[in-house]
């Protein structure tokens, strides 16, 4: 026997500092051990621990700046934005692979061998996605291995559920303002080492991050981006990125809500709802104002409670058009991201959505609980991203016709030769039939068996660099060398 000892957590409050020491089987009074130890500290009531919480806003010098956005605009010809969806470890390795290859591929832009990757100005995420896009932010290069290694390789999910059963973790969890999804904050905190998005915006060079949650309320997006947090008078650069994807991860039930305080009733500055110009006769717009109108009144929502930001745009994509239309039109969004006239605008959507695990069509029989859960989530859930890249495509469309006007303040931020790419990598458009068929019934899970992890980093890459739309962009901007052999899929943790 070997002796287990359990010490309860120093930060529990009303409960002693007393250790417990047993001479016990791991496999059996260790457990025993910890049943008695959470029912010895939930007889001293529930916890009242409260998880981070967001700060207000600092008063700025001069008029308010609230749409604040990190860093400063740069010479930048190339403007790149790249959306990862949602879909939990799956999301995460396609993702990755896309982003992979993207590193690996060099192009010759005005005289300059550069890897296209680094060109990259915005990467969206959402739930999965949004756990390899806040890596990137925070790590660039490094990503590649290191995410693999540090989350794709790593059973996350089996480690969640272990630390979740620390007595201490399952005290926290008796507080009425602790939920589980603040405990897979605690997790992701470590492998962002810490990180805020007040660290992003001091890294020149680095893509900007856009995070997107549910409001739980409203139904609509709520991004992570100093424009979104000024509405409720908060700080974003305080904000941990482990609670910005920790909230974009909050799956219902499975998961809890993240909770924000909304400072309005307090703001130190006003809040300026006058950032459009596009007529109030359509509708998104008119829903985009509502929707932040309604943080304006601290009193009758003084909280904003956040859940996955797949329920209301799976693909991160929706907010950034809606902004463009509100912002009225193409020019207007971009006028402060580049120096530069933009020469190029690429746009790389990635959808790792899965097919339902079964077509409840093919029987007569009633449909049970979980094949109406599972057809709703991903049969009937996936109109809405069908949806979506309808609207992107037709909003590509209204701004190339807007690029052949000339600007009306004859300030164009386009060049006149500027093109639009956009580029949709969809986990449905891998090539092979029996990896396809394989890969659209992987599970929406945060772990994944090491061989479905290479898998979906092949068909990541195979399915970008097989795209039509990616080699027409690649031979206008004349490609130095792509990767090679991305059918197979061996990853260099399998070498």
């Amino acid at each position: 026997m070997r002796p287990c000892k359990i010490t309860k957590p120093a930060d529990t409050p009303r409960v002693s500092h007393r250790t417990l020491e047993m001479n016990c089987p791991v496999s059996v009074r260790s457990v025993s051990g910890s049943l008695l130890l959470l029912l010895t500290l939930l007889s001293a009531g529930c916890a009242s621990v409260r998880p981070w919480q967001n700060q207000m806003m600092r008063p700025v010098d001069g008029a308010a700046v609230l749409a604040r956005s990190p860093p400063d605009a740069e010479d930048r010809s190339m403007l790149m934005i790249v959306s990862l969806s949602g879909g939990g470890a799956r999301a995460a390795a396609f993702g990755y692979g896309v982003l992979d290859a993207l590193h690996q591929t060099r192009v010759n832009w005005h005289s300059r061998d550069t890897r296209l990757l680094d060109q990259l100005d915005v990467i969206s995420g959402v739930s999965g996605g949004s756990i390899v896009a806040a890596y990137y932010a925070a790590f660039g290069h490094d990503t590649f291995p290191g995410f693999e290694h540090h989350f794709l390789r790593q059973n996350f999910q089996n480690n969640l559920i272990s630390f979740a059963l620390k007595p201490g973790n399952l005290y926290d969890l008796s507080s009425p303002w602790f939920g589980r999804s603040n405990l897979l904050e605690r997790r992701l905190n470590d492998l962002y080492q810490g990180k805020t998005f007040g660290d992003l915006a001091v890294r020149p060079g680095q893509p900007r991050l856009l995070v997107s949650a549910t409001d739980l309320s409203l139904g609509s997006s709520f991004e992570f981006t100093w424009r979104q947090f000024s509405l409720i008078c908060s700080d974003l650069g305080s904000v941990p990125l482990s609670f910005a994807v920790a909230a974009s991860s909050a799956v219902p039930i499975a998961l809890s809500p993240m909770t924000l305080r909304n400072f309005n009733d307090v703001c130190p500055q006003p809040v300026n709802l006058a950032v459009t110009s596009a007529s109030t006769t359509d509708y998104r717009v008119r829903l985009l104002r509502n929707s932040h109108s309604s943080y304006l009144d601290a009193k009758a929502r003084p909280f904003i409670h956040l859940v996955d930001g797949g329920l209301a745009d799976n693909l991160g994509l929706r907010s950034l058009l809606d902004r463009s239309q509100a912002d009225g039109g193409l020019r207007r969004s971009v006028r402060q991201a580049s120096k530069a006239q933009i020469q190029r605008l690429v746009i790389i959507a990635v959808n790792a959505e899965r097919d339902p695990t079964e077509q409840i069509d093919a029987s007569d029989q009633v449909p049970g609980m979980f094949q109406v859960v599972d057809a709703l989530l991903f049969g009937a859930g996936a109109r809405a991203s069908q949806e979506t890249l309808g609207l992107l495509s037709d909003t590509v469309q209204a701004w190339r016709n807007e690029l052949r006007r000339e600007a009306a303040d004859g300030e164009d931020p386009f060049a006149t030769d500027a093109q639009i790419h956009v580029i949709n990598v969809n986990l449905r458009d891998v090539r092979e039939l029996t990896d396809r068929r394989f890969l659209l019934q992987v599970p929406t899970a945060f772990s994944l068996p090491p061989e479905d992890v290479s898998r979906l980093i092949a068909a990541g890459r195979s399915t970008l660099l097989s795209s039509p739309e990616f080699k027409a962009m690649l031979t206008s901007l004349e490609p130095v060398s792509v990767i090679k052999n991305v059918d197979s899929p061996i990853s260099s943790n399998d070498k």
